[in-house]
């Protein structure tokens, strides 16, 4: 019997190992919604918003490393999944979007709904195409997922209402034939590489989430150069925890001072599958070598010295044995004071943020004076609750982050040791993606912990799909740090010397919300109550929403803060003030 376009596409995506697929049902889509209803190992997961959809598909692409599939209907459907997929675009992971389309016969008439989605997905996509005869497959939907897996990146494929029923006249299975290429630089370049590694005197390692499949290899090599290791925040995955003695932490506005000085007392700076964007934040005059699959990366964002394209693992490995410096302990070993030294400051620093995230830490004297300055509310510390989730959550939990304030307290507080997995918009910088994102992580595995780390912007941004993790019966932990606030922009203005304006949010009590909608809500707004409130979502059955109100004045001093940060901070303060003395209303 001829199978139809819809059930090829459906028949393919079973194949591919694809268990669920994001979206929302109508028009164009029924056919196929029609076919994954009778499929027998693949999910429809109906989402309340597109852009849900999206970013679930993304996260579990990022997660298993293989296809993740989204669906959006007809013009204004479609048009919804575009956030979501640039962030699976910017995060370099392989999604395949069906996009609904008018009837074959209406394109190009300015129909009802009609978007050309070739055009409207011409940037975010490395493969587009809609499908015009059922003659073109299953060959259009195989060039689709290779390039989508090949070239790590999001594929459209369009499919006009009048298609899906459509049966084809010459059928065949779909083939998805493909293998990953392994990579390694000329051996020329390694020797140079190793010559000049070699005859540096003090190195620190820039480790990126291209380094993770390496982690061995890269521990070695910065045990063999006596080398400290700046984390990018997508290595934190993998570089995280007590067995690796030579991180310090993240660089960048999010990061902290021990990392800053490891990256500025070096001479010299070894990059390893890391395309770090912030340029500010590179140390000059160092010689610089970068290590990275991919060739356009390499001195993209700083002048690079020595550029080996390839493989990290492999490239390291070949690094490891062309380098003279004889291993730890054998004489004419590497010095390793500029290691100990970054190692010391890193505990210094960790220690002192350990004591911040105590939720007794106002009670104490230098408490009690700090928070009669920044926290005369006593609200609880956002430091303390992210400290306490990473106390409490298991070592083989999946975190996510909304963009802001809570990706700073992650990055800060919770280790991702052990086999602990970590998502985020951490390229795109979407606002709204923690919770699709847990929603998405969650489908793969429901007896998993999954815990999300929300922001109340962002959470409130796309809050129906509260209703998807009820329906499905997804226990994901949701930890809302609700400081009334759009956090970052906020800090943004007052560093800048601008008074804070525009970011005040009027938020409802998200755990009623949550209650109404069938979910666990918890809510507390007492430091004494927060380990207690905690635990309780770890232990409450299915879906938890913990609505914790934290301190909105709480400040992420950057790295490398400057005088004129301070200064804008200071007269910002100061205008807010003047401010909030003339005023008559409410703030």
């Amino acid at each position: 019997m001829a199978r139809t376009v819809a059930h090829v596409i459906v028949d393919a995506l079973s194949d591919l190992g694809v268990r669920q697929v994001f979206g929302v049902v109508g028009d164009a889509l029924n056919p196929l919604t029609d076919a994954i209803r009778t499929t027998e190992d693949l999910e429809w997961v109906g989402c309340r918003h597109e852009e849900a959809a999206a970013f679930a598909a993304s996260a579990q692409s990022q997660l298993s490393g293989t296809l993740g599939v989204c669906m959006g209907t007809v013009g204004p459907g479609s048009v919804h999944l575009l956030n979501g997929l640039y962030d699976a675009a910017k995060s370099h992971t392989p999604v395949l979007a069906i996009a609904g389309q008018v009837p074959l016969a209406e394109l190009g008439s300015d129909y009802f709904q009609e978007v050309d989605n070739d055009a409207l997905f011409s940037d975010v996509a490395v493969f587009r195409a809609t499908i015009t005869s059922p003659e073109q497959l299953p060959q259009m939907l195989e060039t689709a997922v290779r390039t989508a897996l090949g070239r790590k990146g999001v594929a459209v494929l369009t499919v006009p209402g009048d298609l899906g029923e459509r049966e084809l006249s010459g059928d065949r299975p779909a083939r998805f034939s493909l293998n990953a290429p392994l990579s390694r630089p000329d051996e020329s370049a390694v020797r140079r590489a190793a010559e000049t590694l070699d005859s540096a005197e003090r190195i620190t390692l820039l480790v990126g989430r291209g380094a993770r499949a390496a982690r061995d290899d890269v521990l070695a090599l910065a045990d063999r150069l006596a080398a400290p290791m700046v984390l990018t925040l997508k290595a934190k995955e993998g570089f995280e925890g007590d067995a690796n003695q030579f991180q310090v932490g993240q660089t960048g506005l999010i990061g902290n001072p021990a990392a800053a000085s490891a990256l500025e007392d070096a001479d010299t700076l070894l990059l390893l599958g890391t395309d770090f964007p912030y340029r500010d934040w590179y140390p000059q005059g160092k010689t610089v070598i970068q290590v990275d699959s991919e060739a356009i990366h390499i001195g993209r964002r700083v002048p690079v010295d020595i550029g080996l394209v390839g493989d990290t693992g492999a490239t390291v490995r070949d690094l490891l044995r062309h380098l003279s410096t004889p291993a730890p302990g054998a004489q004419g070993a590497r010095d390793r004071s500029h290691l100990e030294k970054a190692r010391e400051h890193f505990g210094r620093w960790h220690e002192g943020q350990l004591r911040l995230a105590d939720p007794a830490h106002d009670k104490g004297l230098i408490g009690r004076i700090r928070s009669s300055l920044d926290n005369r509310t006593q609200d609880i510390r956002p430091e303390a609750l992210a400290a306490t989730v990473n106390r409490l959550a298991a070592d083989d939990a999946v975190f996510t982050s909304d963009t802001g304030m809570a990706t700073v307290w992650l990055s800060r507080f919770v280790e991702m040791r052990h086999e602990r997995r970590l998502i985020g918009s951490y390229n795109l910088g979407s606002m709204a993606n923690a919770m699709p994102q847990a929603l998405g992580a969650q489908c793969l595995n429901r007896e998993q912990q999954v815990v999300a780390f929300c922001g109340d912007g962002g959470l409130s941004m796309l809050l129906g799909d509260l209703m998807t993790l009820k329906t499905h019966r997804l226990p994901v932990k949701l930890i809302v740090f609700n400081n009334r606030r759009l956090g970052m922009v906020k800090l943004e203005q007052e560093q800048a010397g601008l008074p804070e304006f525009g970011t005040v949010l009027d938020n409802p009590d998200f755990a009623a919300v949550a209650t109404a909608m069938g979910i666990t809500g918890i809510r507390v707004s007492d430091p004494a109550e927060l380990e207690k409130a905690v635990r309780h979502a770890f232990d409450s059955p299915g879906p938890v929403l913990l609505d914790v109100l934290t301190n909105p004045d709480e400040i992420a001093v950057p790295a490398k803060p400057t005088v004129e940060q301070g200064w804008g901070f200071a007269v910002a303060k100061v205008k807010e003030i003047v401010r909030s003395h003339g005023d008559t209303g409410s703030h």
